[in-house]
């Protein structure tokens, strides 16, 4: 049996301060929701023996209504086409306290044929000559190897393991999200006939039977060189193909080299490029080398304005001669690895060996726990 792997479809994901004219919605929660539905259509016409989820279907534990109504309405379709759906759940979307109901029970109520684990433990699941073995989102690193060390291979069936969480060969992509856990390697096992990954946001392979699917869609900057779609896995033979599926493009438009130009020129430069593109549904960057603080601000706003009219979003990067390092101007600061940033700093510090390690230590801790809080209230938000 064939079947498909998406996973990190963050519905409910909003960005940027662009509104749908119909509805009065955040524009690009409505083009995630809309590419969402077309996926969908895009993958029942593959005709596959199920469509498995590899964890965060929704952006937060507490899911919009518009996102729940979208799951159901793709639920509708799946069940109509007669094709299982398979869910984990990742971290952004697993229960942190005991009061708190998972989405995927609401979800579980509908006709469909939904197999989905959420409750912190290991769920086998058979659909015709495939085995599926889903590990979720668990509460602790360790939990991983105790939900692992309890699969009981099928010795009749294809073994697909469902797992959501960082290979351990990405540790130093990580997206630090609260419950970021890492994947021992040794899951990564041969045994399998598949290992369908979710969590890291680019898809790619890795091991000779292990990929991440990745996102469907661009969820911050720091994705834009990643391959975004869903993959048809044949577990039989091991073939693996890329499936492009709807997704709300985001382009780099290059770099603009700017000492020995005017703040005029630096502006009309960028007006250009932007003019260039072809449509307005579209995420897109330009970077802004050797460019002064001073030169920054005094880009015409009234230029700056009409270009991002233009598209759905334009992220100015800048880099600045005096500090040979870059910035991101303005509200979308996704991108930014902060953990990796302040260790940088730190060793630029003319600091003794041990009170440069005591700073790593205590600077690291603080900021772990301030992301941890800032993260766990944006998915406790409604």
């Amino acid at each position: 049996m064939q079947f498909v792997h998406i996973a990190d479809t963050h519905l409910g994901l909003s960005a940027f301060n662009r509104l749908d004219p119909d509805t009065g919605m955040n524009l690009r929660e409505t083009l995630v929701y809309d590419n969402f539905l077309a996926s969908v259509d895009r993958l029942i016409a593959l005709k596959p023996g199920a469509v498995v989820h590899a964890g965060d279907l929704f952006h937060q534990v507490k899911p919009k209504t518009r996102a729940y109504t979208v799951v159901l309405e793709a639920l509708n379709r799946l069940h109509e086409s007669g094709i299982p759906l398979v869910a984990i759940a990742g971290n952004h979307s697993m229960v942190k306290t005991r009061h708190t109901t998972s989405p995927f029970e609401v979800l579980e109520y509908h006709a469909a044929d939904i197999h989905a684990a959420y409750r912190y433990a290991y769920r086998r699941v058979e659909i015709d000559d495939v085995c599926f073995h889903l590990i979720p989102n668990m509460l602790q690193a360790e939990d991983y190897r105790r939900a692992f060390d309890a699969i009981e291979l099928s010795g009749s069936s294809a073994n697909v393991l469902v797992v959501h969480g960082l290979a351990s060969i990405l540790s130093d992509r990580r997206l630090h999200s609260v419950a970021e856990h890492e994947i021992d390697s040794t899951m990564l096992s041969d045994r399998f006939d598949y290992i369908a990954l979710g969590h890291f946001h680019g898809q790619v392979q890795v091991a000779d039977n292990a990929w991440y699917s990745g996102s469907l869609e661009y969820c911050n900057y720091g994705e834009i060189g990643d391959r975004k779609g869903g993959l048809l896995v044949d577990p039989a033979s091991r073939r693996v193909k890329h499936l492009p599926l709807p997704h709300t493009p985001m382009t780099d438009l290059g770099t603009i080299v700017c000492d020995g130009r005017s703040v005029v020129e630096i502006g009309r430069e960028i007006a250009g490029r932007v003019k260039r593109l072809e449509g307005g549904s579209v995420m897109c960057q330009i970077t802004l080398d050797r460019i002064s603080r001073g030169a920054l601000r005094e880009i015409d706003p009234q230029v700056l304005q009409e270009a991002r009219a233009r598209v759905l979003d334009l992220r100015l990067r800048a880099i600045l001669p005096e500090e040979s390092a870059s910035r991101f101007e303005r509200q979308d600061l996704v991108g930014i690895d902060y953990l990796q940033e302040f260790e940088k700093f730190v060793r630029t510090r003319p600091l003794p060996p041990a009170q440069r390690d005591y700073v790593l230590r205590k600077g690291r801790d603080v900021l772990e726990r301030a992301m941890a809080r800032t993260r766990e209230e944006e998915h406790a938000a409604p």
